[in-house]
């Protein structure tokens, strides 16, 4: 496989100006872009009336030509801006291409490696990735570390460290050391898949914000059309004789909003682009403008506010069980749990160098595995034979109270059930101890911010296993900005009330809802939406997909289940949960850009009117000369600086488009006033400047004096 390649280092111009002559079409433009297709119709007026013999006197034609040519390119840069707008995200998809290509992944197969295609690769195969070599497909480490070469996904070349439990994507390469991957998407699936798909997105569908500016352009061309016409026609008949058809369509096409006319389709397409650069799929623009708008969000605890990866970090006894009983007791319970928190419990015992006897390794293989769900909330094993087990192990030097509770169902003949918790769930059933003394030791360890799980053999409780997760690095800054942009985070998590108040506290956040389930958040959007909030939910479960799909933004993590992907309106294809203040930002700067773009351009509009309108009166009434406040030449001169003006501020604005202005967490007031002062008065003194500096460019170049 070739190495990857950053789409934005060559561009296509050949294909970009074709695409922008396509786009030139009056049937296009009057279907996309009103502003502009009546600023084509003034050019072929112009053309028209130039082609045709006597229609224009012989002192008026290098006037006229000017003005066509004028109107010419003001389109065309703007065909231009919207078509290399669409050519970017079209070379980042194309670029991405390279990777959909077939390569041999080693496979990992009881504890043997084949070699296999990559489009035969499930979603939990696991596979082995050395120095040299191509991820085959998205996944996380399940062991080791890499430098891996990201470039084909940020642009960029240094190399990102990655360690165990890092995800790492599709057509990525490893740079330096050796991973084993268990792949989390099939093919069709996959990031690559995803970018490919975003094709489509140069073609979107409009949000309704852009559609209402859009009317609104359109509204505001059709009142300038009929005021110029009129006034046309009153300037005629009171003896404007050197009026003519250059000259009003040049003072219609400088009182048009031209220039947000111009870059309006690329500002959408490039905002867009921005969110893909960043890994973020938006399936539609109302997603971004939703986003913008949100004054709420509900975030899981779990993988969002915290690592996700609880730990076990102790063993407590109950009941006069000494520690190493429990460790065995929990190793029991743990054997057949794959999830990250049974690993982890297993690894403690290791740790703590408690041996666990092989005959207690046997009973997890000939007993019944317990699989947790979301109803039951513990796990464990159950052995169904417990006499056998008893005479198979009665042999064994095992804690003492632990064979005591086996020999006393064994007896009974009863089932044994060595189950690990919920504290919840598993209390209600303990009959050996008080239960007032378990949920004091509880509410320490909540107080610390520690999650406990208890331990049970039947009715019996044997120990609790503190579980420990720590808050991500830089949530609170995360929280910080929410809050600062005025959006409410409201944290949701299925711990005990104190736990989750001790880990809010730490992350900066005043809104809990605890002990939830499943349906809880759903209808904490549905309560939040119907006080008129906007509200943004995250996750990545099966049992998150109703919530996702009823929030007004849902953000799926790529690593999530394929329900909650197709819920979702939006998906963090990085699967890193405290990146939602990028999507609000980048959603927000669409919206700023769009909005400062429009500033700029109706600004502009009112100082070309001073410019236009003044020289059309002068020539026949001399008195109203003082509304010549620049002093231009001749209305000549002031008309053609006006209009090319006009044209090249649509290109030199393109890489505010496409860029977007700068956003920052802040009071939405605070920006507004900036962005006022920056782009309304700075664009109503541009063309001032900028017009006079033209004219007396033209003065000099047609030797008028």
């Amino acid at each position: 496989m070739t190495e990857s390649i950053r789409f934005h280092e060559k561009y296509n111009f050949r294909k970009i100006f074709l695409d922008s002559i396509y786009k030139l079409s009056p049937i296009y433009l009057a279907k996309n872009n009103p502003v502009m297709f009546v600023v084509i119709l003034g050019f072929f007026i112009t053309a028209i009336m130039l082609i045709i013999p006597g229609q224009i006197p012989k002192y008026e034609i290098n006037f006229y030509l000017a003005v066509s040519l004028t109107l010419f390119f003001a389109v065309w840069f703007s065909t231009f801006s919207e078509a290399f707008s669409e050519y970017e995200a079209k070379a980042r998809v194309d670029s991405l291409k390279i990777f959909e290509k077939e390569i041999i992944a080693h496979k990992i197969t009881n504890d043997h490696y084949i070699e296999v295609k990559s489009n035969s690769l499930r979603q939990g195969d696991r596979v082995l990735i050395k120095k040299g070599e191509i991820v085959p497909t998205d996944g996380f480490i399940i062991d080791g570390s890499a430098y891996m070469d990201e470039s084909m996904i940020t642009g960029e070349s240094e190399p990102v460290y990655k360690n165990k439990g890092d995800h790492v994507i599709g057509g990525t390469k490893v740079i330096e050391g050796e991973i084993k991957v268990e792949i989390t998407s099939e093919r069709g699936r996959s990031f690559v898949d995803k970018m490919i798909s975003l094709v489509s997105q140069a073609k979107r569908p409009k949000s309704q914000s852009e559609i209402s500016l859009n009317i609104l352009l359109s509204g505001l061309s059709l009142i300038f059309l009929i005021v110029a016409g009129t006034l046309y026609y009153i300037l005629k008949s009171l003896g404007y004789t050197y009026v003519n058809i250059a000259l009003i369509i040049a003072l219609l096409v400088a009182l048009m909003p031209t220039t947000i006319g111009g870059l309006l389709p690329a500002i959408g397409i490039a905002g867009i682009s921005r969110l893909t650069r960043d890994n973020i799929i938006a399936k539609s623009g109302k997603a971004i403008e939703a986003a913008s708008d949100a004054d709420i969000i509900l975030l899981d605890k779990t993988g969002t506010i915290t690592e996700g990866n609880r730990a076990a970090i102790e063993f407590i006894p109950l009941d006069n069980f000494d520690v190493r009983c429990v460790a065995i007791t929990s190793y029991l319970s743990s054997f057949n749990d794959n999830t990250r928190e049974g690993k982890s419990i297993i690894d403690l015992i290791e740790s703590m160098k408690i041996e666990i006897p092989d005959k207690i390794i046997d009973i997890t293989l000939m007993s019944k595995p317990i699989e947790f769900n979301i109803k039951n909330r513990y796990s464990g094993i159950e052995i169904s034979n417990p006499s056998k087990i008893m005479n198979y192990i009665k042999d064994e030097k095992i804690c003492m109270k632990f064979m005591e509770i086996l020999r006393e169902y064994a007896t009974k003949g009863e089932n044994i059930k060595i189950l690990k918790g919920s504290v919840d769930a598993l209390l209600p059933h303990i009959n050996n101890m008080n239960k007032e003394e378990i949920e004091k030791i509880v509410r320490d360890i909540g107080e610390k911010g520690e999650t406990p799980l208890l331990l049970t053999i039947n009715t019996k409780a044997v120990g609790i296993i503190v579980l420990k997760d720590r808050i991500k690095t830089g949530i609170k800054q995360v929280i910080s900005d929410l809050k600062v942009m005025g959006i409410t985070p409201i944290m949701v998590t299925g711990d005990n009330p104190i736990t989750a108040k001790v880990i809010a506290n730490e992350a900066g956040i005043d809104h809990i809802i605890s002990q939830a389930k499943p349906i809880d958040k759903l209808n904490k959007v549905d309560e939040e939406q119907r006080k008129g909030h906007v509200v943004i939910a995250m996750g990545d479960g099966t049992n998150d997909a109703p919530a996702l799909a009823k929030a007004d933004v849902g953000v799926a993590m790529n690593s999530g289940t394929r329900a909650a992907k197709e819920a979702a309106i939006m998906i963090d294809l990085d699967s890193n949960p405290s990146r939602v203040v990028k999507i609000i930002e980048l959603s927000k700067q669409l919206l700023v850009t769009r909005g400062a773009v429009t500033t700029f351009s109706i600004a502009n509009d009112i100082s070309k009117y001073f410019t236009i309108l003044p020289m059309i009166l002068v020539l026949n009434n001399p008195k109203i000369s003082y509304l010549n406040i620049l002093h231009l030449t001749t209305p000549e001169t002031a008309i053609l600086a006006t209009m090319i003006f006009n044209a090249i501020i649509i290109p030199v604005l393109i890489p505010l488009a496409l860029r977007g202005v700068r956003y920052k967490p802040e009071n939405p007031r605070k920006t507004f006033i900036k962005n006022f002062l920056i782009y309304g008065i700075g664009g109503a003194l541009l063309p001032f400047i900028a017009i006079k500096l033209i004219d007396m460019l033209l003065a000099i170049l047609m030797g008028v004096k």
